[in-house]
């Protein structure tokens, strides 16, 4: 799994890219977390590149919405497709994390 962040405004932007497992999901929530510690308020987390997730990849993101929520904070996931879409909708996680189809469409949520 490779991480990327770019700024759009406000709003960082996470592109993950690759397979979020055991092996490796703890690095988004680690990057996360020292995001946080520089005081990121606005966090999107692309997932388009991803195609395959397990349950510790859903157990990273759930922890990382769970923080920001926490610190009141926003937080968007988007491109959500394909067995990582049927993974969230089997978990019944698709009314727990704010999803937009598009980068724009969060951007827009994000100014909202």
């Amino acid at each position: 799994m490779d991480l990327k962040i770019r700024k759009n405004g406000e709003s960082y932007i996470i592109d993950v890219n690759g397979e979020m497992d055991l092996y490796n999901s703890y690095k988004l929530k680690e990057l996360v977390m020292k995001m946080l510690e520089k005081k990121v308020e606005r966090f999107i987390i692309n997932l388009e590149n991803v195609d395959y997730i397990d349950s510790s990849g859903i157990g990273a993101l759930i922890y990382i919405c769970s923080t920001i929520k926490k610190m009141g904070f926003k937080l968007v996931i988007t491109n959500i497709h394909g067995s990582v879409k049927k993974v969230i909708e089997l978990t019944k996680l698709m009314g727990y994390f704010p999803i937009s189809p598009t980068i724009d469409e969060a951007l827009k949520r994000m100014e909202a």
